[in-house]
């Protein structure tokens, strides 16, 4: 059976190559040409040994998943549709902004974890992403959002141009995509056998090279696995938190049962031990009436004074068939303001990409209507 090399890490890659019989250089190189320069196929990785090009041919392949359809906000905000197989698709965002620009990663198709107000939650869980299906969804965008060198490339490997003091960088110059958040659909930490090895490829100077304060892995709170995560690949970490205490967790996540809040907030301060950031980042989604009154912002003052954090407040963003409203914008500023005069840094989230469902808690709203009808499309 072929593998797929997009499913292999430094570590698996360099075992790869050694079944095949060669030096582990030859990992390194294969993980430039798949990752930084977006190639798929061997017969152009021009610095690599024919003989081992030939060997390639015959046991392996580079295959991202398939895209299904590709939308741009008026916002600029751009959402891939992509097929994973057996009527299951995922969906992927990018975020441009002046300073940076952020790819919102998917890492299971549906989720398990039926929080109420998260339309992914809605459609309910299928499988867990394989390692080539969540770093694939950072290679595609790198290919489409122009950040991948392609064919414009020498004989040793290097964009033409581009070769100083003995390194290689990218011809495209600064990154499209400097930040990635494992903020899509799925529970990242439910998924950590794979997630691990694709935040490795994203760190690896020799693929994606992203630092790990510009890394995310978003949580609703699986309090084992965040312990897991700072032992194995600690990265930024953000907890979905949405409530300030555990009657109105348990209600609007039901994955606070199992973790209450004391146990998530014991996580949260063990994993600043070994964090790139010296701060978790709480995110509050604002439901009117729900959680946005003056004593879930008191209670929620006294929960963020027990571990370093940030708090970053969502405006509820609508689908099909919520029970939910969006706070008022003027709820919404008062809430951060009482907040921020506590001394806890807060920010309000911007709303991106409304109009193509690729806002925050809207992602595969209706993802197996529309996979399904562009099928039909593309057989007719």
């Amino acid at each position: 059976m072929e593998a797929n090399l997009l499913d292999l890490d430094a570590e698996g890659l360099t075992r790869f190559v050694a079944d095949l019989g060669e030096k582990p250089f030859r990992a390194r190189q294969l993980l430039r040409w798949i990752h930084r320069f977006g190639e798929t196929d061997f017969a152009r990785m021009s610095d690599i040994a024919r003989s081992l090009r030939e060997k390639l041919h015959q046991r392996a392949h580079v295959v991202p998943p398939q895209v299904i359809s590709d939308g741009v906000s008026a916002d600029g905000t751009r959402k891939w549709l992509l097929d994973v197989g057996k009527g299951n698709a995922i969906e992927t965002v990018f975020i441009p902004e002046s300073a940076r620009g952020t790819l919102c990663i998917s890492t299971q198709a549906g989720c398990a974890l039926a929080c109420r107000f998260c339309s992914t939650g809605k459609q309910g869980f299928n499988r867990n992403l394989t390692v080539a299906e969540i770093v694939g969804q950072l290679w595609i965008a790198n290919r489409a959002l122009g950040a991948a060198p392609d064919s414009r490339l020498d004989n040793g490997g290097f964009a033409i141009g581009e070769r100083t003091g003995g390194h290689d960088r990218l011809a495209s110059g600064d990154r499209v995509v400097s930040n990635v958040v494992l903020m899509g659909m799925g529970e990242p930490l439910l998924n950590l056998d794979n997630v691990v090895p694709a935040l490795r490829l994203m760190l690896d100077d020799n693929a994606y090279g992203l630092s790990r304060r510009r890394v995310t892995v978003s949580t609703s709170g699986i309090v084992p696995m965040i312990d897991a995560l700072a032992e194995q690949c600690p990265v930024a970490l953000a907890v979905s938190l949405h409530a300030p205490n555990d009657e109105l967790r348990d209600r609007l996540m039901p994955i606070n049962r199992k973790y209450p809040l004391r146990e998530l907030v014991a996580a949260c301060a063990r994993y600043l031990k070994k964090a790139p950031r010296d701060f978790i980042t709480f995110e509050y989604v604002m439901l009117d009436g729900v959680n946005d009154g003056e004593v879930h912002a008191r209670q929620l003052i006294e929960l963020a004074g027990t571990v370093p954090c940030k708090i970053n407040l969502i405006p509820f963003n609508p689908f099909p068939n919520s029970e939910f409203v969006r706070s008022p914008r003027e709820a919404i500023r008062r809430f951060n303001e009482r907040l921020n005069a506590a001394g806890i840094v807060t920010t309000t989230r911007r709303t991106r990409g409304e109009d193509i469902d690729a806002a925050c808690g809207q992602l595969a709203g209706r993802v197996q209507e529309r996979t399904h009808r562009v099928k039909i499309a593309r057989a007719a």
